[in-house]
């Protein structure tokens, strides 16, 4: 019976994953989804200009819709965790057996990057609060250039250097700058430049162990500690982290649109700009064009990310009625936010208020949420001990979902055996130390802005894989599995337009991830998905002996190794062609600005 809890551990050490939530404590535990407008938020808002805030309407509207499909086909497996890409793989197996564990891996490459990046933002807030840079401006600076003023002199060497990098540039304000730069550099702790190493990996990134790497690393423990203990305590703290994070993120949200501060000019005239992060207005052309499609591209990683809430269906007390309750309510609740916060940011800051470091990079962004409410440096300081809970809430999803698909990948045979563990309080422990090591991997690359969006850029790609499959899973399932019973079924026009997003996110794809400072970040997406390949290989064909584990297929009605009839015929191998001509073509056509 699917509303008693099933305790107690099963065979040797191995525990099970409980029965233990409904469908609000599902809600509470995705509810770290909203505040991933957040994390990128600055980053869109360069690419795009002033039509970052409609690029997260479009992206939403997009997720919300997508998410019926994946609502459709979770109901079809009450006994089975991991997510979205775990019941959309099964659709894909009879048709190839790699494709399925492409999905899987896809989906979690995808997710679990934003422990570190979260933890990077939340490492920042940190060295903010308690190792602050002093501003150029601020009165410590300007009195130590009222100490060192003979430092710089007109005729110094580095002055002649400065004027010829800023043509037009006077000595006068050359020697300022420089003034201004020696003070901030003299004043900044020792703690914000330390690094214990620095190294470059060949077609990556250069990765640094330095401060914000061992204090994210810190924080990372702490989320493993809480959800430790199993998914009903995740769940409890989820609830309180997300009412504290979410109530007053709605409020000020609310504000400046009740307040009469939105700035109708900026958000009108709605054109991308003449580059990424350049202040000024260009226009639909060809390179307007990519960065509103690279716009796209990235937001998609947050704007969808509330599909996470199906994650835990087999953890659900009853899976038949609170699945769709889960995923709906999440998505309606994303819309609110991703609707909202986009839009009172660049109503009040405008464009190029939203290009500042600080909300580029996120480290800045409590200091402008303050800004749009008029608060003072209390409410501020408030404010980024908010943001630092709002990403505490976004990686316990993060590190909650992406765990559970690799423990079901792991548990139909897809991904390696010794990821197939839970402890005593149906925790998927391995699944999450596998997480955590390889998020402290990330760390080290994102505790810098260009390594930050490189991790976002590189994991997206396997994001939107993910999503153009398990969107094309939905009427393959329907064509296989018609007769298994769906308790909540969506509209077959649903199903058909979710079928054409598919392959609008592949054209998002092959234009938008070359827009984010790394032009390989495509190819390295694709290399990165395609090392699932030869782990599959191995468990499946040597590990298990070309078999799948018992009961991988129960929930299809199928039976040991038969995985059915393959009623769609050609058309999946045709979308998955047409798919991938389209990444091609629109990665050819698609350039930046020159």
């Amino acid at each position: 019976m699917t509303d008693i809890v099933e305790a107690g551990i099963a065979s040797g050490t191995e525990g099970k994953l409980i029965r233990a939530l409904d469908w609000k404590g599902a809600f509470w535990v995705a509810a770290g989804v909203p505040p991933l407008v957040l994390f990128s938020i600055g980053g869109i808002a360069g690419t795009t200009g002033k039509l970052a805030f409609v690029v997260w309407i479009i992206s939403m509207v997009m997720g919300f819709l997508q998410s019926f499909t994946y609502a459709e086909i979770a109901g079809m497996f009450g006994n089975k965790s991991g997510g979205a890409s775990v019941y959309g793989a099964t659709a894909w197996l009879r048709y190839s057996k790699f494709i399925a564990p492409l999905s899987v891996w896809c989906n979690w490459f995808a997710w679990s990057p934003a422990l570190s990046l979260g933890c990077a933002i939340a490492a920042g807030y940190i060295l903010n609060a308690f190792f602050p840079i002093p501003a150029a401006d601020s009165q410590i600076v300007l009195d130590w250039i009222a100490a060192h003023a003979a430092s710089v002199t007109a005729d110094s060497p580095r002055v002649a250097e400065y004027i010829a990098a800023h043509a037009g540039t006077t000595p006068d304000d050359a020697v300022k700058a420089l003034l201004g730069a020696d003070g901030v550099a003299a004043l900044t702790p020792a703690i914000r430049t330390w690094s214990l190493a620095s190294f470059s990996i060949p077609y990556l990134a250069t990765a640094n162990i330095n401060a914000t790497f061992f204090i994210g690393g810190i924080l990372m423990l702490i989320i493993f500690a809480i959800q430790h203990r199993g998914i009903s305590e995740t769940a409890s703290v989820q609830k309180w982290l997300a009412i504290i994070v979410l109530v007053p993120l709605l409020i000020i949200g609310l504000y400046p649109i009740i307040s009469g501060q939105i700035v109708s000019t900026n958000v009108t005239g709605l054109v991308p700009p003449t580059a990424a992060y350049a202040a000024s207005d260009g226009t639909w052309s060809n390179g307007g064009w990519t960065l509103f499609l690279g716009g796209l591209y990235i937001a998609a990683w947050s704007t969808y990310g509330f599909e996470t809430a199906v994650c835990y269906t087999r953890e659900l007390k009853n899976p038949k009625t609170d699945t769709f309750k889960a995923i709906f309510y999440s998505g309606l609740a994303c819309c609110l936010f991703f609707f909202l916060v986009p839009f009172a940011f660049q109503g009040v800051l405008g464009h190029a208020g939203m290009l500042a470091p600080g909300i580029v990079d996120g480290t800045g962004v409590a200091e402008a949420l303050g800004g749009l409410i008029g608060a003072g440096r209390v409410i501020t300081q408030l404010l980024v001990v908010l943001m630092i809970l709002a990403l505490f809430l976004a990686i316990m999803t993060a590190m909650a979902g992406s765990s559970r698909t690799l423990y079901q990948g792991s548990k139909d045979g897809w991904l390696p055996k010794y990821l197939d563990h839970a402890n005593e309080h149906g925790a998927p422990t391995r699944a999450m130390w596998t997480d955590f090591a390889f998020n402290l991997f990330l760390l080290a690359i994102a505790s810098d802005v260009g390594g930050y969006f490189f991790v976002l850029a590189v994991s997206n790609v396997g994001y939107i894989i993910f999503n153009f499959l398990n969107l094309n899973s939905g009427w393959i399932h329907r064509v296989d599995s018609g007769h298994i019973e769906r308790p909540w079924k969506a509209p077959g026009w649903l199903i058909g337009l979710n079928t054409v997003l598919a392959f609008v996110n592949a054209l998002f794809l092959g234009a938008g991830a070359k827009v984010w400072g790394y032009s390989n970040a495509l190819w390295v997406g694709f290399i990165f998905a395609a090392l699932i390949l030869p782990v599959f290989a191995y468990r499946h064909y040597v590990r298990d002996g070309g078999k799948f584990p018992a009961g991988a297929m129960e929930d299809l009605g199928l039976i040991g190794q038969d995985l059915g009839v393959r009623k769609a015929g050609m058309l999946p191998y045709l979308a998955l062609v047409g798919g991938l001509a389209i990444v091609l073509f629109a990665n050819w056509f698609f350039q930046l600005p020159a």
